[in-house]
């Protein structure tokens, strides 16, 4: 009986052994060195806004001019209207929904990047928000289901024939929910059939700045959208992560297909001006 026992921990150990083989082979020098902390670079835009916008270039809602059609432009229009009475509109991150893709590459907080022989990983400081960028070769057929992030399909590029990827081009597709570029909540299509390509690559002249270059085709645009998004790397060698309280601090209240706000007494209260009271029938009154 111990002799058996004992070739089992073999075994095991064995085994264990083994599954760390791929690991060890992983070559990093191959790849770019995108480690640490990554926020998105501040422009004066910031200063006029104080959320991001998905062109970063212009402020956020109708100057962004997003090349909508006709039935999208009226979708924003309405959602506008509601947000300048008080209301939310189309944008639910009031009520701590994900981003989801492509908005969440907005970059509201801090970005971290983990790159593995099949799969990067980008982690996102706003919402715990993660991406998983499959690069083993797998295709749009392979076993997955549909996210609010989407289903992304990567590949290594070495631009410059160094013998070192510099390049990660990426396509995202697969959606679910309802998703919106900004907190203007410039609309997607309602189909989900959004394809959202990518490519990362460090500036030439600052290997603390990075570039996302962002083309998103949606059946609610005329026309695909480019934009460039930059983030700067954190200089310090152990930076800060802070945690995302979007439920905790969140003085929003949903309601059915209402809008309500907490006032600082913990309070209801309209968020609108006249708006009526919520259905109180389950509730004893005076």
């Amino acid at each position: 009986m111990v002799y058996r026992s004992s070739i089992g921990l073999l075994s095991l150990a064995a085994a264990a052994w083994l599954s760390l083989v791929p690991a060890a082979a992983f070559d990093e020098s191959q790849y770019p060195d995108w480690k640490g902390q990554w926020s998105r670079l501040r422009t004066s835009i910031d200063r006029i806004t104080p959320n991001p916008s998905f062109d970063p270039t212009k402020v956020q809602g109708r100057d962004q001019h997003a090349p909508l059609t006709p039935e999208y432009q009226a979708i924003l229009e309405a959602s506008l209207a509601d947000q300048a009475a008080g209301g939310p509109g189309l944008d639910r991150d009031s009520f701590c929904y994900a981003a989801g893709m492509p908005r969440m590459m907005n970059l509201y907080s801090t970005m971290e990047i983990i790159i593995m022989p099949d799969v990067t990983h980008i982690l996102m400081g706003f919402m715990y928000e993660n991406r998983r960028i499959y690069t083993d070769g797998r295709g749009w057929d392979a076993p997955h289901v549909p996210s609010i992030a989407g289903f992304s399909i990567g590949r290594w590029i070495d631009t410059q024939g160094s013998g070192r990827y510099d390049m990660l081009e990426v396509e995202t597709r697969d959606f679910t929910g309802l998703r919106t570029l900004d907190s203007s909540a410039i609309p997607l299509h309602q189909d989900n059939q959004s394809i959202v390509k990518e490519r990362f690559f460090l500036d030439k002249s600052d290997r603390n700045i990075m570039h996302d270059e962002i083309t998103l085709i949606d059946h609610a645009l005329t026309r695909p959208w480019t934009v460039l998004k930059t983030f700067r790397r954190d200089a310090e060698p152990i930076p800060v992560w802070h945690d995302s309280a979007c439920i905790e601090l969140n003085q929003h209240v949903r309601i059915g297909n209402d809008s309500y706000m907490l006032s600082a007494d913990g309070k209801l209260m309209p968020a609108k001006k006249d708006q009526p009271p919520p259905d109180l029938r389950y509730f004893k009154t005076k």
